[in-house]
């Protein structure tokens, strides 16, 4: 049964749902990246982009990480490729990268597998990570021009049977807290945080949706 939770709260995770977005326009990319998860409807985006022409190979990426240790028989990357696979993307058109275990992996091993004259990639990442996925790819690849997407997936529908809505608040709100400190540590650009966002941060923490800091 669905979890209701209070009415500020909601709101709180709405407004920081609405930070994390990116969607931009997209364009004919060399690459398109998708980022492992538990949400396999980035693979299914990823397919779906394939099939548009808007690039000629997919890399998925991904080990296993907070929530999908126990989810999938092989890597988040395999069942990635799996799942494209049935929807007829040919498998020779697929890369995997098996071994990244969270973004700034995702990012550095693609990088390092997906070759020369690279100029253009599309990565596709969860509705939430869009913003981190960004901030993570302009600094550790920013030679180049990166195209930041996602399933079109509303907040309600986002929790899955593996993934509960109390473990998207937390990752949101863990997502802010990485905006804050991963620029000092070279990790992402920085990224400026309006203060209704901060507001919305500092509400849900002390609501006890700290388990991602």
């Amino acid at each position: 049964m669905a979890v209701e939770l209070p009415t500020p709260v909601l709101q709180a995770a709405k407004t920081l749902w609405e930070y994390h977005h990116i969607y931009d326009p997209l364009a004919k990319a060399d690459l398109i990246i998708g980022l492992g998860s538990y949400d396999l409807r980035v693979a299914d985006h990823c397919a779906a982009l394939f099939h548009q022409g808007l690039a000629p190979r997919i890399l998925f990426t991904g080990k296993s990480g907070n929530w999908t240790g126990n989810l999938y028989e092989s890597s988040e990357a395999e069942a990635f490729a799996h799942r494209a696979v049935n929807l007829g993307v040919p498998a020779v058109s697929i890369l995997i990268e098996p071994h990244a275990t969270n973004i700034g992996e995702n990012i550095r091993f693609a990088r390092s597998m997906a070759g020369e004259h690279i100029q253009r990639v599309i990565m596709v990442t969860k509705p939430q990570t869009q913003r981190r996925v960004r901030a993570t790819a302009d600094a550790q690849w920013p030679e180049v021009a990166t195209l930041v997407t996602a399933p079109l997936t509303r907040f309600e529908d986002q929790p899955t049977t593996a993934y509960s809505l109390e473990g998207l608040i937390n990752e949101m709100v863990g997502d802010v807290h990485r905006m804050r400190i991963y620029p000092i540590k070279g990790y992402q650009t920085a990224q400026s945080i309006p203060v209704s966002v901060a507001d919305a941060f500092e509400f849900l923490v002390a609501k006890g949706y700290h388990h991602h800091l």
